[in-house]
């Protein structure tokens, strides 16, 4: 159930180029988010940046009843959002979506891929997936050595492998690379990232089951204004991105 609350910025760090972490306390709701959903944000004043932005969880404190968020700065605004400071107040819609299926599907060994700002999403879910006793590598990508962050975070739960575009740190090129190099063995994967990453990824490991998050701007945010749109498999088919998705079997749409 998508509630609407006020949430107290608690705290906030830049932890890349134009990256910003935040951390947000809330209510008791926040137990119920699960790895993959997202909050849809009110980052606008007056009569400017009208629309909310979905920024994905990227961990969640339960004690605490506290969300992380990880957003890049890239526009109005993210940029808008980056100038709130600790102590400040947000109105966010929160959770918001469909999150990954972790409780539905049996694995031992499980694959997170993410590239950009998909990354943090997969953080929440790498952490979830250990405390069920699955095995977790992940393979994360970035434009270049100052945009990398929370490699460290993932190598505490598990094999991490870093890939930048320009070959300033890590891997040199894409994620798919990292997986023709490296011999990683899985039962699933689970992937977010920009559009056309996730179409290279789902060809490479179309014999492969999984699942991905699809990075889309959105209207309304919960399924009333189909701005969001996505064409699935079936003839004819579409699914809401921001109310079906953001995850979905990566068989299940068509990018």
């Amino acid at each position: 159930m998508i509630n609407k609350e006020w949430m107290t910025i608690v705290a906030k760090e830049q932890i890349a180029k134009d990256t910003i972490e935040m951390t947000l306390s809330g209510s008791a709701v926040i137990d119920t988010a699960e790895p993959g959903q997202f909050v849809h944000i009110n980052v606008g004043t007056n009569n400017t940046n009208l629309l909310r932005r979905p920024i994905s969880i990227a961990d969640v404190n339960k004690k605490e009843q506290t969300i992380t968020i990880i957003f890049k700065i890239i526009g109005t605004g993210t940029d808008q959002l980056s100038k709130y400071t600790v102590g400040q107040e947000l109105d966010v819609l929160v959770p918001c979506g469909q999150g990954y299926p972790i409780s539905k599907v049996t694995m031992k060994k499980a694959l997170v891929i993410g590239g950009g700002i998909g990354v943090p999403p997969l953080y929440y879910l790498a952490k979830q997936l250990q405390q069920k006793g699955i095995e977790v590598t992940a393979v994360i990508g970035f434009q270049s050595e100052e945009h990398v962050f929370y490699e460290s975070k993932f190598s505490e739960i598990g094999s991490c492998h870093v890939v930048t575009d320009d070959g300033s740190y890590g891997f040199k090129g894409y994620v798919t690379d990292v997986l023709d190099q490296v011999d990683i063995a899985y039962d699933y994967y689970f992937s977010c990232g920009p559009t056309g990453m996730l179409k290279a990824v789902s060809k490479k490991l179309e014999d492969k089951k999984g699942y991905i998050s699809i990075e889309q701007r959105m209207g309304c945010g919960i399924g009333a204004c189909y701005a969001c749109v996505v064409p699935t498999s079936e003839p004819n088919g579409f699914k809401k991105i921001c109310k079906d998705g953001p995850v979905f079997e990566a068989k299940e749409v068509v990018l």
